[in-house]
């Protein structure tokens, strides 16, 4: 099925997505086949510098770190609720050791902005470019319920993505 494009003027976006769907966040290149994904439910979307963006937190222990590490570009992607399972591996198992995304049952496919892929059977694509990030300082921490998300002291790293393309089935 054809994606359609929704111009970043006419975009709406509910945080609760994050919160009940979650979203993959992929990193990486498309055409070469290096690239991963992982599941995501934290993060933020708002405008900053006159530019639309999505704000992404990724542990430095992630695999796809070093994808949002070396690339400049990412994907968010939506997904129906029948894709929860396959969200569930993806959030709970490593590329490192095998092809976590042929194991959920997802098919990467080229992107329309960006070098890292989407996901053919995702419901909304969002394809960013990093543009700026920030660690996460446990010493600016004003509510003390915080520091229980970190239990291993691996604090995110929180990268900026512009938003460039946005696509939707």
């Amino acid at each position: 099925m054809k994606r359609n494009e929704i111009a970043l003027k006419d975009f709406h976006f509910d945080p609760a997505i994050l919160r009940d769907r979650w979203m993959v966040l992929c990193a990486g290149d498309f055409a070469s086949g290096h690239f991963n994904a992982m599941t995501i439910s934290w993060g933020s979307c708002g405008q900053i510098w006159n530019k639309m963006f999505f704000q992404v937190f990724v542990r430095p222990t992630r695999y796809t770190y070093a994808f949002m590490e070396r690339y400049d570009t990412f994907t968010l992607s939506v997904f129906g609720p029948e894709y929860r399972g396959a969200l569930s591996i993806l959030g709970s198992e490593s590329g490192r050791s095998g092809d976590k995304i042929a194991k959920a049952g997802l098919t990467p496919e080229a992107s329309v902005a960006v070098a890292a892929p989407s996901f053919e059977e995702a419901e909304i694509v969002f394809e960013c470019r990093k543009m700026y990030w920030h660690d996460i300082d446990p010493a600016h921490f004003l509510a003390n319920d915080i520091e229980e998300h970190y239990p291993k002291k691996d604090y995110h790293r929180a990268y900026f993505g512009e938003i460039l393309h946005i696509s939707q089935r």
